[in-house]
């Protein structure tokens, strides 16, 4: 029982990223993303894609009450920056400063929710001392990080042929070492 329920999980994670996140992935911004590596060798698009994932089955599995339409689409832009943060000149203050940078950029292209806008905006949470206001901004936060761990010390929490698979703009193989 407890596997089909995984499954199941699973899939209706893969359907809401799909339906709620299709005119963010196919966006001009997410091209920008895609080039652009987030932690280890992972781009900003598929870290994105990986927070989505992970904080719409944490929240199927604790059966919280959320807007499954906000968080895919505050998950999928909350890294909306479109810099390449290594570069010379962002330093230390990129933390605290992208996700009003990712804010701005998400504003201009789409339009926002309360709660999509909030967690944007707080998801570095505690680096940045404002908390998230919703349940969606704290999933987004939590799942940021585990994501962002398990990418820097090379150890993904999701596969990338898995995240491949939910972007369908990606024409691409799969990253280095997943072959």
């Amino acid at each position: 029982m407890n596997g089909s329920r995984a499954l199941l999980r699973r899939a209706l994670a893969g359907r809401a990223i799909a339906r709620h996140g299709r005119d963010i992935l196919a966006s001009p911004g997410m091209d920008v993303e895609r080039k652009i590596i987030q932690h280890g060798d992972t781009d900003v698009c598929l870290h994105s894609l990986c927070v989505a994932y992970l904080a719409l089955r944490l929240a199927l599995r604790l059966r919280l009450a959320i807007d499954a339409r906000a968080l895919v689409r505050a998950a999928l832009l909350h890294d909306y920056f479109l810099y390449d943060w290594h570069e010379r000149g962002h330093g230390i203050a990129h933390g605290v400063r992208h996700p009003q940078l990712a804010l701005a950029n998400a504003r201009k292209a789409f339009a926002l929710t309360a709660r999509e806008q909030d967690a944007i905006a707080r998801h570095m949470f505690p680096l940045d001392p404002r908390p998230p206001r919703y349940a969606e901004g704290w999933l987004i936060c939590l799942c940021d990080k585990v994501a962002a761990v398990g990418e820097t010390i090379g150890r993904p929490a999701l596969s990338g042929r898995m995240l491949l698979a939910l972007d369908e703009r990606r024409e691409s193989g799969p990253p280095e070492g997943e072959g």
